[in-house]
């Protein structure tokens, strides 16, 4: 689908595309969704204090998206995929900012060292390098400094024709709220609506120590799609005070 096709269809969107012009182009294929849900007091320990924790139902939750990253490029560029495509693996929950909702990232890694300093050099996200691989139905990575590591086996099961209110609630985020030392930077994204399958996880070890009081036990909800074209636009930044430390 063009572009423009993406742009043309926002009937799903919980608000208007932006007026200004698109910056990034880039695609999310074959993801994974890993998602728990978590204590309040727990999570706020990791959300900065001028983003509100976004609930289902009176609980916050936490996702792990495992993924591959594709053709991302700036608008009047070509992609160059030794950079441009590689895993990702992505540790977010869920916020509110100026009546908007979005995502925030716990933890963000790429499987490409220099990837991810042009990524994180051009977005201040903070990416960090681990050593990613993947195959049809396994997943892995492996960072020995923060020793993080997680293994996916899976088998990906049948379409989804009728989602639930949470699978939308969970996959349908049009903007993203990230923070610096001294900012909270915002970025709006679109694309279509995630077309997502069934999948059945036959391994699962998922070790990250400092979530280790946050992300317990098996998952409460999976998901898996091929993926979305995304369009992003450039980061709005606001002055940071402080974090909601208990």
């Amino acid at each position: 689908m063009t572009i423009q096709e993406i742009l043309n269809t926002s009937d799903h969107r919980p608000w208007k595309i932006p007026p200004e012009g698109w910056k990034f182009y880039q695609e999310w294929n074959n993801t994974i969704f890993l998602h728990w849900q978590v204590e309040l007091n727990e999570l706020k320990k990791f959300v900065p204090q001028e983003l509100e924790i976004d609930l289902f139902d009176g609980k916050p939750w936490i996702s792990v998206v495992a993924f591959t990253m594709e053709k991302i490029r700036p608008k009047n560029l070509p992609s160059f995929p030794p950079i441009s495509d590689f895993d990702e693996i992505n540790i977010r929950t869920y916020v509110k900012s100026n009546s908007k909702t979005g995502v925030y990232f716990l933890s963000i890694e790429g499987g490409k060292s220099l990837s991810c300093k042009i990524a994180k050099g051009m977005s201040e996200l903070p990416y960090r390098f681990s050593k990613m691989e993947r195959t049809e139905n396994e997943y892995s990575s492996t960072n020995s400094e923060f020793n993080d590591y997680l293994r996916l086996g899976f088998k990906i099961g049948e379409k989804i024709n009728e989602k639930e209110e949470l699978d939308k609630w969970l996959t349908e985020r049009y903007a993203l709220f990230q923070d610096t030392d001294k900012s909270i930077n915002a970025f709006e994204i679109h694309h279509l609506e995630w077309e997502i399958n069934e999948i059945e996880l036959q391994k699962l070890e998922f070790n990250y120590p400092r979530f280790k009081n946050l992300i317990k036990g098996k998952p409460d909800k999976v998901q898996y799609s091929d993926g979305v074209q995304v369009v992003a636009w450039g980061k709005h930044s606001a002055e940071k005070t402080g974090y909601n430390k208990t």
